[in-house]
């Protein structure tokens, strides 16, 4: 009996351990432009991000997402950096691109944007990035 027991309890423990063990970290990079003229109205939506943005970015296993700003040569872009901790980019990708509030959120802050023009030739807004170096 004694053994069964401690058995059980190794096993809930390795489980839990199992459960919170951390997921591998994708990193994704990418960059548009910013239309001077909206460079205002961009700062202050992101300066108050929609909740239901948020959690839907939380929803779809994203963290650590930031977007910077940079001149260069007279000409503005943004770099977006967020890491991935899902198991399916392209599913929670989809189901990010489905959602109601996302949608109205990328039509407002698309009128500031100016994509890039591999991204415009997809349709697309932001333009990926290879990742060429990682330090820990």
């Amino acid at each position: 009996m004694k053994v069964t027991l401690y058995a059980w309890l190794l096993l809930l423990v390795c489980i839990s351990a199992c459960n919170n063990a951390p997921r591998p970290v994708s990193r994704y990079a990418s960059v548009t432009g910013l239309r001077p003229e909206k460079m205002e109205e961009y700062k202050r939506l992101h300066a108050a991000v929609w909740p239901d943005v948020l959690k839907m970015i939380r929803k779809c296993h994203i963290s650590n997402y930031s977007i910077y700003l940079k001149n260069i040569e007279d000409h503005w872009y943004l770099f977006s950096y967020f890491e991935y901790t899902g198991s399916d980019f392209n599913a929670d990708m989809q189901q990010m691109k489905n959602d109601s509030t996302t949608q109205r959120w990328w039509k407002v802050t698309a009128p500031c944007q100016l994509p890039l023009p591999d991204a415009a030739a997809k349709g697309e807004t932001w333009s990926g990035m290879e990742e060429v170096f990682h330090a820990q």
